[in-house]
């Protein structure tokens, strides 16, 4: 593996942000110098009729030239690029630029062959195998638009998908791997492509030796293999398409009813990706990235592909869970043997290794000097998760906060910039090129302190989504007409007098209690810093006299397990302490796991369905559902009822 190019020092992040808001057009022209174009950019960005703006509109490229043939000219195709890391098989490959440079080409060329061009969808619904990034990445190098679908999705939710995305071909495979059970895929597609309305003019098909394809199907559609289909293709060239064109189409987890496809641009997303990698994350050519998330989610798109390809670093492909296959020490395994830079994963993922290893036990005798930071997003990271981290290793623990719709980091702190002294739960500091405001329900800027809602200032950084794709509407509907001239994100939260800022959770995770509104997040961190807690998830449930109580579901840490009721009472008057008695609990349950999406959401909405006595709403990209039946059994108290 090539040694790390040297990198400059940090950039003071004052000056940075400075010159981002003074002048955002020249800021980002310059940025979009470190881009190969095919046509420069001349202007650096127009506003659109949706609300929002197209950058570098008059400038072409190719991303996926980008990612692989530009660092193969300049020399550096025996530089890995991909290690496939898969704890579920035991296999391990390494590709180097120009090796998959050579995959990449041959399955755009099988791709074409098959009538893929540009502007065409193909949607993928791959497991965590090198073919997934390879079938983006040709898409990419086609100017054809991916549409990746989290691998083992339910049956409605992929044919769903298929309809919005209307695909000329799907790539899958015959199954994935999950600790102790195989998925496959098969049965899965054949059943969403007899739902869906659209049918796709051609399936290829990846085999996978662990699982076989059913016997007896009955395939109404054109079906190739993978290998086969390859090995015989001509591999294709590079088609330059619009800075603005579509790159990617990616359904955000949790959606109820039509799906809601982000849609990123070419030019704009190229660029950002590849400034985050130097400034936020403080990687360069020749170091390693380990992403351990899925390709099914924004992390994956961008942190697992692109950001560390178009840099010309070392991106880690990881197979498998943070325990379980085979123990709590996987990571910290991955993070030594190939000499891994910065982590990226999720809070749950690290909570899970906590608890199956309070005592990093498994971290003894480590090597693991050269890690540099842990990025933690998707979810809030609680203050104790921090804390347990920073002790059991050495590198920065980074609290970061963005959203599928933002592609990349808008709160965060830095390994490229000035680094900030850490503060528990805050995310830190607002990345240059986002303006972040807390806006009151007058749609006015709160005081200093206060909660209010997390919006993000217009015009918006490139790498931002462009489009909800095929509906206008959504997009102004859901993001841009609650907060004239702002971005809405959806959260809640509140920026203290050093300009930190603390995201506390969905604003509809906002409790009216006596006519007070509370925060969920703002008692989950409360309750967190108990040390006998793992993770917990705080809901507000009706209640006859106060429109609703706050609801804590509890999950304790191994040394509580059999101390429910004790564990129980510390929490009601740890809020009590540190709220205050209106945040006196409804109750308190002590549970064996919460309902989480794949991405790590807790699916609050479930929980205060089940509390209400509802018959609860699971979303299709629930992790585990015999969670929630486990806690339908569990969750037998009932809040206050009205009396007769």
């Amino acid at each position: 593996m090539l040694e790390r190019d040297a990198a400059a020092p940090p950039v003071a992040y004052s000056a940075m942000v400075a010159d981002a808001n003074t002048d955002a057009g020249a800021f980002w022209s310059t940025a979009a110098q470190d881009i190969a174009w095919i046509d420069e950019p001349q202007r650096p960005y127009a506003e659109n009729q949706n609300g929002l703006v197209d950058w570098f509109p008059d400038a072409t490229l190719n991303t996926a030239y980008n990612a692989l043939d530009r660092h193969v000219d300049a020399g550096r195709g025996a530089t890995t690029a991909l290690a496939y890391v898969s704890a579920a098989t035991g296999q391990e490959y390494e590709y180097s630029y120009g090796e998959l440079l050579e995959l990449v080409s041959a399955a755009a060329g099988a791709l074409l062959g098959l009538g893929v061009g540009r502007g065409d969808r193909v949607l993928i619904y791959l497991p965590m195998i090198p073919e997934a990034v390879i079938a983006m990445l040709a898409c990419a190098r086609l100017g054809a638009v991916h549409a990746v679908v989290f691998g083992g999705f339910g049956s409605t939710e992929l044919a769903s998908r298929i309809d919005d995305a209307r695909p000329s071909v799907i790539v899958t495979a015959t199954g994935g791997l999950e600790p102790g059970r195989t998925v496959p895929y098969l049965p899965l597609l054949d059943a969403a492509l007899i739902e869906a309305k659209h049918r796709p003019g051609h399936v290829v098909v990846v085999d996978r030796p662990e699982i076989e394809a059913p016997v007896g199907r009955r395939v109404e559609w054109p079906e190739h293999g993978w290998t086969e289909l390859l090995s015989a293709a001509k591999p294709a060239g590079c088609v330059p398409v619009a800075a603005t064109d579509p790159l990617y189409i990616l359904y955000t987890s949790g959606t109820t009813g039509k799906p809601k496809g982000i849609v990123r641009d070419n030019g704009g997303h190229a660029v950002a990706m590849q400034w985050s990698m130097r400034y936020v994350y403080g990687i360069e050519a020749g170091d390693v990235v380990f992403a351990a998330s899925d390709i099914g989610w924004v992390v994956g798109h961008s942190y697992i592909v692109y950001a560390p390809l178009l840099t010309g670093a070392t991106t880690v492909l990881f197979e498998g869970k943070p325990v379980g296959t085979p123990d709590a020490g996987v990571f910290w395994d991955v993070i030594e043997r190939y000499g891994v830079n910065v982590l990226l994963t999720a809070p749950t993922a690290m909570r899970a290794i906590r608890r199956e290893d309070p005592d990093a036990d498994l971290l003894i005798g480590r090597d693991m000097h050269t890690l540099r930071g842990i990025f933690l997003a998707g979810e809030r990271l609680d203050p104790d998760t921090q804390r347990w981290l920073g002790e059991v290793q050495a590198a920065p623990v980074i609290n970061n906060w963005w959203q599928t719709e933002t592609g990349w980091p808008v709160v965060s702190n830095f390994l490229g910039l000035s680094y900030f002294r850490p503060k528990p739960g805050a995310s830190t500091k607002p990345v240059p090129g986002f303006v972040v405001k807390i806006l009151g329900r007058d749609r006015n800027p709160v005081e200093v302190g206060q909660e209010g809602a997390v919006c993000l200032q217009l015009p918006l950084p490139p790498g931002f989504m462009t489009q909800v794709w095929g509906d206008e509407d959504r997009l102004a509907k859901t993001y841009l007409n609650a907060y004239p001239g702002y971005y809405t994100s959806g959260d809640g939260g509140r920026v203290d007098e050093d300009g930190y800022v603390y995201i506390l959770g969905r604003t509809d995770d906002v409790m009216n209690v006596a006519g007070h509104r509370m925060s969920s997040g703002q008692i989950e961190a409360a309750i967190a810093e108990h040390p006998g807690v793992s993770e917990c998830a705080v809901v507000g449930v009706h209640d006859y006299l106060k429109g609703q109580r706050p609801y804590a579901i509890v999950v304790p840490e191994m040394n509580h397990v059999d101390r429910s009721e004790e564990l129980s009472a510390e929490i009601r008057d740890l809020v009590r302490r540190q709220i205050g008695p209106i945040a006196s609990l409804g109750g308190v349950e002590v549970v064996a796991a919460l309902p989480k999406t794949r991405s790590g959401k807790i699916v609050r909405s479930c929980l205060r369905q089940i509390l209400d006595g509802d018959e609860p709403d699971i979303p299709p990209t629930i992790e585990n559902i015999s969670v929630v039946d486990d806690l339908i059994r569990a969750l037998t108290k009932t809040p206050d009822s009205p009396p007769s």
